[in-house]
């Protein structure tokens, strides 16, 4: 039976529970003890699937197909614990579940209630798995007073009550603002945030306090007392470099002893912190350093392109490199020449996105790529885009485009060498889609496997024939171009296995280009970088030390 760690937070959002928890579930690794973390989000979308990236950051995919929040992402890439469909879930997924219940006759006839419906199943849902973990770590979207979050306040109140005593604690996390005119931190935040916790009957176990400078003993009694904690239970959150040192910081504040105490288990294991100490050494003693831009089209928000940013700084360590992620807006040369703006960098990432908006200029970055022979990494969007610089610029087809803006436009302007997908195999059954289907969870989601070429560039850089990379997108490459593009230089260098789906493709007589219809940034960690991200980073050190 698993135990069970709830994780609030207060005062103000955007304060790193999502980085807090990953820290944590680390920590309990390192003492040998395995984890699951679980995200409990109180917006009535079903899944972020549909939110701009402006709105809500990037969409982070589970191998199962689950459009889930970015935090999924820092629990991966802390943990090494791949995400399930089942480890998000939000007010819109709990709700659309109760209602279809409802329909289907499965309550009897009652009246259909918050209390206890809809918190019995949001229960359900922290419940799945309990016995395949040592500790699972529930995070809940959102900070206390919340009116939305009342439901999950009230569902893990419950939750506790109903395991055995010693089964469940809280943890909240806070800021202690810095008065610069008083010279003070201010610790009234706080404790007003934990009596708005406790009003609702969840008493914190430990508190994590967010804080620009160290915390006196003296505030730090004033919060054990004034918030019913033990004084060792109140941990200091320090602004870090970087969020890979933050579990070797909580260890250092104590926050896995405060867990361990706080479930009465004694003596506790010792850590082995070597990997997280690794990884510290390679972000802090670096070779060199090298600058990537990044061509996209939500740049003025970095957490649009969270795992892409982290992957670079992965692959730096891979290559004991600093790797300076720039953001270039594609916009800002769809009309004109890209040379001004991309000049100096040692190499070019295009991600994925949506829509036509941005697109001249991300062809635009492939074509300085290939021409210039800059390392060109293309991610989803990014590896069409150059498949349709290809053809425009090299293949002859001058009206290369997508169906994906000849849809938004309502017209035929282009010729479409990339396609909407309208059926494909996932598993054993055939799916179908239609351009006229909703939104939500209808793109190819998930794993899927990729049969790589023999002696290509990819075969070298995974060391293998056959991988498995998730997927989100609803536009493909068409297979029927390959042989005109493949005469004119772009190798179809990685395919589905029933060979109709083009996966990857490469530049033939370019130090590296190469563009994938997946997304590898979601399966990079600090200490297990991916391979495609270790070796581009790699190339872009080459170009650093021929510049």
């Amino acid at each position: 039976m698993a135990r069970y760690i709830f994780i609030t937070g207060g005062v103000v959002s955007s304060l790193g529970k999502g980085l807090a928890s990953a820290a944590l579930g680390a920590l309990l690794q390192a003492r040998g003890y395995s984890v699951r973390l679980r995200k409990l989000d109180p917006y009535l979308n079903v899944d972020p699937g549909t939110m701009s990236p402006f709105e809500h950051g990037e969409v982070f995919v589970t191998d199962d197909g689950a459009e889930t929040d970015l935090d999924l992402g820092h629990y991966e890439r802390f943990t090494g614990v791949a995400a399930r469909m089942t480890d998000s879930i939000s007010s819109g997924r709990v709700y659309s579940n109760v209602l279809e219940k409802e329909r289907r006759g499965d309550y009897l006839g009652k009246t259909i209630q918050v209390i206890p419906h809809v918190t019995n199943e949001i229960k359900d849902f922290i419940n799945i798995g309990d016995d395949e973990v040592d500790f699972m770590l529930c995070e809940i979207g959102g900070t206390v007073g919340d009116i939305e979050g009342l439901p999950f306040f009230e569902a893990i109140r419950q939750f506790a009550q109903d395991k055995p005593r010693g089964q469940c604690i809280f943890m909240h996390l806070t800021l202690l603002p810095w008065l610069a005119a008083s010279g003070e931190l201010k610790t009234k935040p706080t404790q007003h945030s934990v009596k708005e916790l406790r009003s609702i009957g969840l008493q914190p176990d430990i508190l994590v306090c967010r804080s620009e400078q160290p915390i006196p003993e003296k505030e730090r009694e004033k919060l054990a007392l004034f918030c019913n904690v033990r004084p060792e239970s109140v941990i200091a959150a320090y602004d870090l470099k970087s969020i890979y040192e933050a579990p070797l910081a909580y260890h250092r504040e104590g926050l896995d002893q405060a867990v361990l105490d706080a479930f009465q288990i004694a003596p506790a294991p010792r850590p082995d912190l070597t990997v997280w100490q690794d990884v510290y050494d390679r972000i802090h003693n670096t070779d060199g350093e090298v600058s990537v831009a990044v061509v996209g089209k939500y740049t003025q928000l970095e957490d649009a392109y969270k795992s892409i940013k982290e992957a670079l700084v992965h692959g730096g360590m891979a290559n004991r490199i600093r790797v300076n992620v720039e953001w270039v807006d594609a916009e800002v040369f769809d009309k004109k020449d890209a040379a001004p703006y991309l000049e100096g960098y040692h190499a070019i990432l295009v991600p994925g996105g949506f829509g036509e908006r941005g697109t001249e200029g991300k062809i635009k970055a492939a074509q300085f790529a290939r021409e210039r022979k800059i390392p060109y990494l293309g991610i989803c969007l990014g590896m069409q885009m150059a498949v349709i610089e290809s053809a425009r610029n090299v293949a002859g087809l001058e009206k290369a485009g997508s169906e994906e803006f000849d849809h938004e436009a309502g017209g035929k302007r282009f010729e479409p060498v990339v396609y909407h997908l309208k059926e494909w195999v996932q598993g054993n059954h055939q799916v179908r889609r239609k351009v006229g289907d909703d939104k939500g969870g209808t793109m190819r989601l998930g794993a899927y496997t990729a049969t790589l070429a023999e002696g290509s560039k990819v075969a070298e850089v995974y060391g293998a024939t056959q991988i498995e990379e998730r997927h989100r997108h609803r536009y493909e490459v068409d297979v029927a171009y390959r042989d005109k593009l493949e005469e004119n230089g772009l190798r179809f260098s990685g395919m589905s296995p029933d060979g109709r789906l083009p996966e990857i493709v490469e530049v033939k007589d370019h130090p590296w280009f190469i563009g994938v219809q997946f997304h590898p940034e979601l399966k990079s960690k600090p200490f297990d970088p991916h391979p495609l991200f270790a070796d581009f980073v790699r190339a872009a050190k080459d170009v650093s030390r021929l510049v």
